[in-house]
């Protein structure tokens, strides 16, 4: 057996290609084989000189991540069933879309001209374990991992500094951004149920140097002109601050750390030079406030995204990975337990589907597609489109213990569907398949752990690399391998 000095991925020449647990066990039964731990890493190279890693390996340059808080009902949205028994069947009508024999309902005429350009998945799939709740099912999809730590009342605790990262934050470490643009933003509001905010939303055990930039406009979320409340003050710069004054301060800076010594080599592990550097070239460029101005977008392509919290935060996503945003992750814009344009329907199905939640997805999801294809940033530019689950096929039932009127669906995390495009996606296809009442997959099952690891393999990202957690534990990215026949 072979050991390797020091801890896996730290002391590696390439920072970006950490150690994976699967290596290791490759490096420790190699012997065996009669290798050497030279020959095998040779014959590695030889083998994939490129280091790729299957079908799109490593086509993404950013992400956006559509989340859909509150899971929406994937039976009367995308997979329709009209031959189901009334309790199951959704009142809605199936309209055709560009895929021959693919329906959706009515509530999404604009997507039904779009679905050539992205994947459904309509076998999105795992057995709860506690995770009929909004709190710990939505960690599981930003994280890959699930929690003990559950209040009494089924919700789970605050974030902690002990969190499993949000997959955003484990990207932007191991592929930082070479541009002077802020690496992860979340909007338009946080991952939230009930009092629990933010939760899988933080760097978690990476520390605070890894957590999204978070974009709350003020407002209320019945407001639909909240993304017109923007204000970015910490990107802003002063009228007095002249380039003069910030280089001088930047001069002023390396002669204290000049003459400073012992204070340098004390601080020299929380790599000062480079953040500050960073902070000075973030808001000196301007580049993240022009980003951030909407109103420089012409009204036909703001109206084509829907004048709404969602849509125009959908515009803000495509404005920002133009800029060089390597994650964006635009939150409904609703705490996922509440009514109105929430998609927690367990009451008033019918009603706030059609005419609250439903137009605002159709429109907003269908304008960003639309949009990155035609200026050709589908190519790099994964975008995915998921809740932490669907709802119950049978109408009027309890699922999670939750109370439910009768054309009203309840928690549903067996079988539903998510969509996802670009960077190498396939185009046009469905991968998987819902039995007859859409409460189980007939095949192709996927695991939001191998959903988030379909994203860091588009990254060029093993998704079993190790990362350490606060103490000192090493752990997967995700226990879980990419879905690569999503790709083309």
């Amino acid at each position: 057996m072979i050991g390797i000095p020091g801890q896996l991925g730290r002391d590696l020449c390439d920072a970006h290609l950490p150690m994976s647990r699967r290596d290791v066990l490759k490096v420790g039964g190699s012997s065996m084989l009669g290798l050497s731990l030279g020959a095998m890493l040779q014959m590695k190279a030889s083998a994939n000189p490129l280091g790729g890693g299957g079908p799109g390996w490593g086509k993404a340059k950013s992400v956006i991540m559509i989340y859909l808080q509150g899971g929406p009902s994937h039976l009367d949205l995308w997979d329709p069933k009209p031959d189901a028994p009334d309790n199951v069947r959704s009142i809605f009508k199936p309209i055709s879309t560009k895929i021959p024999g693919v329906n959706f309902t009515e509530l999404l005429p604009q997507l039904a001209k779009v679905n050539d350009k992205f994947t459904m998945m309509r076998s999105v799939s795992y057995t709860p374990k506690g995770l009929f709740n909004h709190t710990a099912a939505i960690y599981q999809m930003m994280t890959g991992y699930t929690t003990d730590k559950v209040s009494p009342s089924g919700q789970l605790e605050p974030p902690s500094p002990k969190d499993f990262p949000n997959f955003g934050s484990n990207i932007i470490r191991i592929k930082p951004t070479s541009e002077p643009m802020l690496p992860f933003v979340m909007l338009p509001r946080p991952l939230q149920e009930s009092g629990v905010v933010g939760k899988g939303g933080t760097a978690g055990f990476l520390g605070k140097a890894y957590d999204p930039y978070t974009l709350y406009p003020p407002g209320d979320d019945m407001d639909m002109e909240k993304m017109a409340k923007v204000r970015v003050d910490d990107l802003q710069m002063r009228p007095d601050m002249f380039g003069v004054r910030l280089n001088r301060r930047a001069k002023l800076r390396d002669a204290m750390s000049d003459a400073m010594p012992v204070i340098d080599k004390a601080v020299e592990k929380y790599n000062l030079n480079q953040h500050y550097d960073r902070a000075l070239e973030l808001v000196a460029s301007g580049r993240a406030r022009e980003a951030f101005a909407l109103d420089q977008e012409p009204d036909s392509t703001r109206d084509s995204y829907g004048r709404n919290t969602f849509g125009q935060s959908c515009l803000l996503a495509r404005r920002l990975v133009e800029a060089g945003t390597r994650v964006v992750e635009v939150i409904w814009p609703k705490v996922a337990n509440s009514d109105n344009h929430s998609w927690d329907t367990h009451k008033d199905l019918p009603k706030r589907m059609k005419n609250q939640s439903a137009p605002m997805l159709d429109r907003g999801l269908s304008g960003l597609m639309t949009d990155l294809d035609q200026r050709g940033l589908l190519d790099e530019t994964m975008v995915v489109c998921v809740g932490e689950f669907g709802r119950s096929p049978e109408k009027g039932v309890s699922t999670s213990g939750n109370g439910n009127d009768g054309g009203s669906r309840d928690h549903w995390p067996y079988c539903y569907t998510g969509i996802i495009a670009g960077a190498g996606i396939k185009r046009g296809y469905v991968h998987g398949e819902s039995d007859k009442t859409g409460s189980a997959p007939l095949d192709k099952p996927i695991h939001p752990r191998e959903l988030l690891a379909t994203i860091y393999h588009g990254f060029g990202i093993d998704p079993e690399t190790i990362v350490y957690n606060h103490l000192n534990q090493p752990r997967e990215l995700v226990k879980a391998q990419a879905v690569t026949e999503l790709f083309s």
